[in-house]
């Protein structure tokens, strides 16, 4: 039986035979050591050549390449976000403005209806089907003209003076009728009253008194062919003691305007005692005569 000693041992003694009878080829040896110095002379070179470049290669390499690289990366990022924004819908942007705040009660009032044009003159448009024609605004209520005064010549009477003139700086189109009242008591009650003949063109251009706007009601209005003043002192309100002046203004046609129909009358109250005086526009000479 052979053991693993005899076949190990076996193996050695061919080994040395094979050794002892093998001729190494000496010339094939030369050349291949040749070669091999003839190599190692040829990289000594190269690795002195690249050892004398200057660096600033080397760097430009280092930079090109890693802008080659950046520019793949740049094209490939460009192509996914091209895909994926095929994919994906679009996105539009949204104001962060916050909403308006609407008014107490907004919600409950009815939409407003357009205003109709104007059309052309100044004239309104027609309302159209089911739309109400827009309404004027309502007049306003006058004040009820006051009763007519009874007629009187006594300028004078109890507490009561009067007198009634044309204003002097009066023209040919325009004039003022003056009343003067004096008054020796306080009055709670008082009236008074002008009466402008309708002579020609005569309308109203204003009026005014020396006691208080607010203390009386004034009216004017046309009555049987007169233009008529009237100032009523308000209720719960006093005349004092003194002269007053209640005056109407008026427009006429052109020339001198002859105030010989022209009249005026008072109505006063004090201490229960009601007095009525009242008189003309004719001048104090006139009247003597």
């Amino acid at each position: 039986m052979t053991t693993q000693r005899d076949v190990h041992g076996e193996l050695r003694t061919r080994l040395h035979a094979a050794a002892e009878a093998h001729q190494p080829d000496r010339a094939r040896i030369l050349a291949r050591v040749e070669r091999g110095m003839a190599g190692q002379g040829q990289a000594q070179v190269r690795s002195a050549h690249r050892a004398t470049r200057p660096p600033l290669w080397s760097w430009a390499r280092i930079v090109g390449a890693t802008a080659a690289v950046a520019g793949m990366l740049a094209v490939g990022g460009y192509a996914v976000a091209s895909a994926v924004k095929g994919d994906a819908p679009a996105q539009q942007s949204v104001s962060a403005s916050s909403p308006p705040v609407e008014s107490p009660g907004a919600t409950s009032r009815p939409p407003l209806s357009p205003r109709p044009t104007p059309a052309p003159g100044g004239g309104r448009t027609p309302a159209g089907p089911g739309v109400s024609p827009p309404k004027s605004p309502a007049a306003k209520p006058s004040t009820p003209t006051a009763s007519l005064l009874p007629v009187t010549t006594d300028e004078a009477e109890g507490p009561l003076w009067s007198d009634g003139s044309v204003d002097p700086h009066s023209n040919d189109f325009w004039a003022q009728s003056n009343v003067t009242l004096k008054t020796s008591e306080a009055l709670t009650a008082l009236t008074v009253q002008l009466k402008v003949a309708q002579t020609g063109g005569v309308s109203s251009a204003g009026a005014w008194r020396s006691l208080p706007e607010g203390d009386f009601v004034f009216t004017v209005a046309e009555r049987d062919g007169f233009l008529v003043y009237t100032w009523v002192l308000r209720q719960g309100r006093t005349v004092p003691k003194g002269e007053w002046v209640f005056a109407g203004q008026y427009d006429h046609d052109r020339g001198g305007r002859d105030a010989h129909d022209d009249t005026y009358a008072i109505a006063g109250r004090s201490d229960g005692r009601q007095t009525v005086v009242g008189g003309d526009f004719a001048s104090h000479d006139d009247k003597k005569d």
